[in-house]
């Protein structure tokens, strides 16, 4: 008969030895997973090349001789740099199925959720990623407060804590409104980028990161990124925008568009969402185009870009923070987006966002065709 695992083993004066025919087949077997794990390795470091097919295609093969953790969490997560949200689903459960208690495959099941639209499951899900180890993120410390997962707030003093990018915050202070609204007394902790757009702009008590922080009298910890894991499990869209209090316009003489060509350079997809240097010039030599990074406008912070973002008529941008902070005053924005990575909050195969009723939606039909994009956003400026 053909084993479906390894054969039993024999038994001699009290231990338990291998049979002879047991001894072939570990062999076999060890050779299969010793091969798997090398074409996942090397497929790993081809998605690290950005080599994505030539990835696929080996992490597949691997995980026909031997399915690992390892390799099917990549595979999950190329499907998902290729926007196929479904197929990724299926690639972090079976990683799951493996090993049920990986934070990791939970947080990755969450984003493939979120892109899928199916936002309860997705940010309870996601959630996960607060105990994944890894350098880069930066949850909320352990600040020895109850986090709040919608208690009563009448009366009570709720600390959130900024968490995730610039953007991200942005994005998540639509639910910060809604826990005064309950009746809490509110106190954000934000980078210093953020403390004037918080406090000017949602009329709330900022106090910026990196300085002293009494918390004696706070009643729960809310971490931006977990606000909407709490509050969308009974909503069916997002709190809509705009959510934040415009400031005076900054109006510059026969300037009306506002450009962001690039992101941050560290952020991991930076090298697809961001312009390249030939889209980005095309931008800015469209009538009364003006760039919006901070170097060129002199903005101290957010509140700053705020102003001169209410003196325009349109922003355009790349998948940056200042796309979330017009969306957020209400501004007209259209956003550009890539083929490969493109975030999970934007979905897929649709032109305007759940998030930001202002916002416009420009994505490449094909990997790195940005000028393409530039020719669709002219035509639709007329």
């Amino acid at each position: 008969m053909r084993w479906l695992s390894a054969p039993p083993s024999m038994t001699a004066g009290g231990l338990r030895l291998p049979s002879r025919a047991a001894r072939p087949y570990q062999r076999a077997m060890d050779d299969r997973s010793d091969h798997a794990a090398a074409l996942v390795a090397e497929g790993e470091a081809l998605v690290r090349a950005w080599r994505l097919n030539e990835a696929e295609a080996l992490l597949l093969e691997a995980g026909a001789i031997a399915p690992t953790f390892g390799g099917l969490q990549a595979l999950g997560h190329l499907r998902q740099l290729f926007g196929d949200f479904e197929a990724a689903e299926a690639w972090f459960r079976r990683a799951l199925a493996l090993d049920p208690g990986s934070a990791l495959a939970r947080a990755s099941l969450g984003t493939a959720l979120l892109g899928q639209g199916r936002w309860a499951e997705g940010f309870a899900e996601h959630d996960a990623w607060r105990r994944v180890a890894d350098d880069e993120l930066d949850p909320a410390p352990e600040l020895g407060l109850p986090l709040w997962s919608g208690e009563p707030l009448a009366g009570k003093n709720v600390l959130v804590w900024g968490e995730e990018g610039l953007g991200d915050q942005i994005m998540h202070a639509r639910f910060a409104p809604l826990l005064r609204d309950a009746g809490a007394e509110v106190t954000w902790v934000c980078p210093p980028a953020l403390r004037r757009l918080v406090s000017e702009g949602l009329g709330m008590t900022a106090i910026p990161r990196g300085g002293t922080l009494e918390i004696a009298g706070a009643d729960y910890l809310a971490p931006s990124s977990r606000l909407p894991a709490t509050f969308m499990g009974t909503m069916a869209q997002p709190p809509p925008a705009p959510y934040l209090a415009p400031p005076r316009p900054n109006r510059a003489p026969g300037l009306t568009l506002g450009v962001m060509a690039r992101g941050n350079p560290i952020h991991d997809n930076d090298r697809n969402r961001s312009l390249t240097p030939e889209a980005a010039a095309a931008l800015m030599a469209l009538p009364g185009a003006v760039s919006l990074a901070p170097e060129e406008t002199g903005a101290r912070d957010f509140w700053d870009t705020a102003g001169i973002v209410m003196g325009l008529e349109l922003v355009i941008t790349v998948d940056t923070s200042v796309g979330h902070l017009a969306g957020a005053l209400g501004k007209p924005v259209w956003t550009l987006l890539p083929a490969i990575g493109s975030d999970w909050r934007w979905l897929r195969n649709r032109s305007d966002s759940p998030w930001y009723g202002s916002m416009r939606l420009f994505r490449q039909r094909a990997p790195g065709d940005w000028l393409g994009v530039i020719a669709e956003v002219k035509a639709a400026l007329g």
